[in-house]
């Protein structure tokens, strides 16, 4: 148990600390300055998209909530919308089976 906490202490340190010591200079590359602010969008969506198809009794209500979720984040909805149409989706199909 200890040894989780540790390595999760030292992981979580190194990838605060990694780019601290990495970039000491302000960054000029437009290519890397761009890759890096897309890095919050991208860690967070990774932490997010398996959870979808994992949080519902069947693989079919997670596929309708997401696809309502893209189709309605597509068309630049709010995210009260978009969040409110995919649990919508979720609930028909899951009470539907």
């Amino acid at each position: 148990m200890i040894q989780s906490v540790i390595v999760m202490a030292v992981v979580t340190y190194l990838i605060r600390m990694l780019p601290i010591v990495l970039f000491q200079k302000k960054i000029t590359n437009l290519y890397l300055q761009s890759s890096l602010e897309y890095i919050p969008c991208v860690v967070l969506s990774c932490m997010t998209f398996p959870a979808i198809f994992t949080c519902t009794r069947s693989l079919a209500a997670s596929v309708v909530g997401a696809l309502a979720a893209m189709i309605f984040a597509w068309k630049e909805k709010s995210l009260i919308e978009v969040a409110a149409i995919a649990v919508l989706g979720v609930l028909f199909i899951e009470i539907l089976i």
